[in-house]
């Protein structure tokens, strides 16, 4: 009896140590005012003229979303773990639930992680350009919401996640990653609706990295919390198309090269509505450079344009943007951080109204919005 006293515990200890498991509660809080040169009023997803003026806010989540999580982790032996993620949007204004009130609208999946193939998830999701082509757009590193291409039309900056995914990340292999989804639609008798599907890899080696994806949501404005027209909101970049397509594709690609306290980024953008006006498509291209320099471990400015060029193939109409964004950052601690912010948006060609990611567009073709902020994680 005494030898088998002995031996339980340290059975029991065995076994513990083979079954680590690890929980982890997470977040980040960001919070700060901004001021629009020119916003108009909406109603009904159309704008109400004459209603044009300068608009102050309180705004949470821009650079970084406003969100808490739990993650965790079990170790099941033989190089095996069972994961998983929950993520929730908030509003740190008011304290509302992000994401229309989801309990987990962001991030809500369980998967299983290899050390040597990789991992495959279940649930709701980042599709695989928000993880691999993302990083080499300036909203993606800095600045967020209000510096992602005109309504963040392709999904650069993680404006939606991907529902009902299943999604499967291979391990670095020579510096060369590996990423894919598919989305199930789950209506009865059509397969491909409300479905989506991506693809990306991503190379990294010493000081350069470069991505390249293929993104395609099938019934987009129902498949995805994109940014559809309705209420007091208006998308005046391509909220007829998204409504009307059969289809939203994206094709992403940048890359990046840091030399010493100074990297230098770039990325481009294709992005189709497929039978976005009366049957034809619509479609848009993103070009966008940007650069970000650290003159501090502490202090850190970063700058970046994007052109935004557009062609609708049943009126001919061709819309261009321009915008300038500018940031400076001054980290208080590694978790607290001070910073200001703003942007500039002309519109061009046979674009009418300068729309800034996060706003209703302006009466005019220009838009020009300020912010200071300040952000916490934990």
């Amino acid at each position: 009896m005494k030898k088998l006293l002995t031996i339980l515990p340290i059975a029991f200890a065995a076994a513990s140590a083979h079954a680590q498991s690890s929980v982890t509660l997470y977040g980040i809080v960001d919070l700060g005012v901004d001021y629009a040169s020119n916003v108009e009023n909406g109603s009904n997803g159309k704008l109400v003229p004459g209603t044009g003026g300068k608009l102050f806010q309180m705004q949470s989540g821009v650079p970084a979303g406003s969100r808490w999580g739990i993650r965790g982790s079990e170790d099941l032996g033989d190089g095996l773990h069972a994961i998983f993620r929950l993520e929730s949007g908030f509003n740190a204004a008011d304290g509302a639930e992000g994401g229309g009130g989801l309990a987990f609208s962001r991030n809500a999946y369980v998967g299983i992680k290899s050390d040597s193939y990789g991992t495959v998830t279940v649930g709701k999701q980042w599709d695989a350009n928000v993880d691999l082509v993302e990083p080499y757009s300036l909203n993606g590193q800095y600045g967020g919401w209000y510096f992602s291409h005109p309504n963040d039309m392709d999904n650069l900056d993680n404006g939606f996640p991907v529902n009902n995914a299943v999604k499967y990340v291979s391990p670095s292999i020579a510096g060369i990653v590996f990423e894919g989804h598919y989305s199930f639609g789950g209506t009865a008798g059509q397969f491909s609706t409300n479905s989506s599907y991506s693809a990306a890899a991503q190379y990294t080696h010493a000081a350069f990295s470069a991505g390249v994806g293929y993104l395609r949501v099938n019934t987009p404005i129902t498949a995805v919390a994109g940014y559809g027209s309705g209420g007091s909101y208006v998308n005046a970049v391509y909220g007829d198309a998204l409504a009307n397509a059969r289809s939203q594709g994206v094709l992403a690609a940048g890359a990046s090269y840091a030399f010493g306290r100074f990297k230098l980024m770039g990325d481009f953008s294709n992005v189709d509505f497929q039978s976005g006006d009366a049957g034809h498509d619509v479609r848009f291209q993103n070009y966008e450079v940007s650069g970000i320099y650290s003159l501090t471990p502490a202090l850190t400015f970063a700058a970046g344009y994007t052109f935004t060029t557009g062609l609708d193939h049943a009126t001919g109409a061709e819309p261009k943007y321009h915008q300038v964004n500018v940031i400076s950052q001054y980290a208080l601690s590694p978790r607290t951080s001070l910073y200001v912010m703003g942007s500039y948006q002309r519109a061009a060609g046979s674009a009418q109204n300068a729309q800034i990611a996060g706003f209703n567009p302006s009466s005019s073709q220009s838009q020009v919005v300020a912010r200071v902020g300040i952000t916490h994680s934990f």
